[in-house]
């Protein structure tokens, strides 16, 4: 890309378990863009309600939610080793730990809390205002940036999502059933499109790549085309 090409901002929405931030970052790393995965972010603050006790036992308490969130810094620095940025809360590396079954079964709750949704939104406009940034999550090209010159709504088969977490979070040692990864991945679902704010729907001129029986080489094929048909049309 010449240094005289004006960046756009790409927006990645979708279904959990999409491989949406293993496709974002890979979209980051060929166009030199930076990459924001706003998923993380929802899970660090899932991660700090859980360890401060305002999450015992799968319930969630929203006020004690709200207490902590004057609490909390989310930054992002690049680890060279993985070619990719971690996410850090208060200084502390939390990549791996927000990973995890439990907060993946209390992040949904979460993320529907109003106050949870307008910090974080507000941090990830903050973030992309200079634009040429990719962002993943569920609501960025319908409320965070809604002007992103190209927007991407991913879906894929439950059954294959499943699977694939499972293999994920297999690969981790985490001792997990494929029976209760789909029956997250069902329940996420649910919970992301009927949430009062910020719901997962896909944008009116969003691109959907339904991405069940692709590679990541045969997404970026698909991409690059959208990309170019998007960058010409400015």
């Amino acid at each position: 890309m010449s240094d005289t090409e004006k960046k756009i901002i790409i927006a990645v929405d979708g279904f959990s378990s999409c491989g949406k931030s293993t496709f974002a970052k890979a979209i980051a790393a060929r166009l030199g863009y930076i990459f924001i995965d706003t998923g993380a972010m929802y899970r660090a603050v899932t991660l700090y309600a859980l360890e401060h006790g305002a999450i015992r036992s799968g319930m969630v308490d929203e006020e004690a939610v709200v207490r902590l969130l004057d609490d909390i810094t989310i930054t992002f620095r690049f680890n060279p080793e993985r070619g990719a940025s971690d996410i850090y809360v208060n200084g502390d590396l939390v990549e791996g730990k927000i990973r995890t079954i439990e907060v993946s079964n209390c992040v949904s709750r979460v993320s529907a809390i109003p106050q949870v949704r307008r910090k974080l939104v507000a941090m990830q406009q903050e973030m992309g205002r200079r634009r040429g940034v990719v962002m993943d999550g569920r609501d960025i090209g319908t409320v965070v940036f809604p002007d992103a010159e190209l927007k991407l709504f991913m879906t894929a088969d439950p059954a294959v999502r499943a699977q694939r977490r499972y293999d994920e979070l297999k690969a981790k040692g985490e001792r997990v059933t494929l029976e209760e990864i789909e029956r997250n991945v069902r329940e996420r679902d649910k919970a992301d499109m009927s949430r009062a704010v910020s719901p997962l729907r896909q944008a009116d001129d969003a691109i959907v790549l339904d991405n069940s029986h692709m590679t990541v080489d045969e997404q970026m094929v698909w991409f690059l085309d959208k990309f170019k048909a998007a960058c010409a049309s400015r």
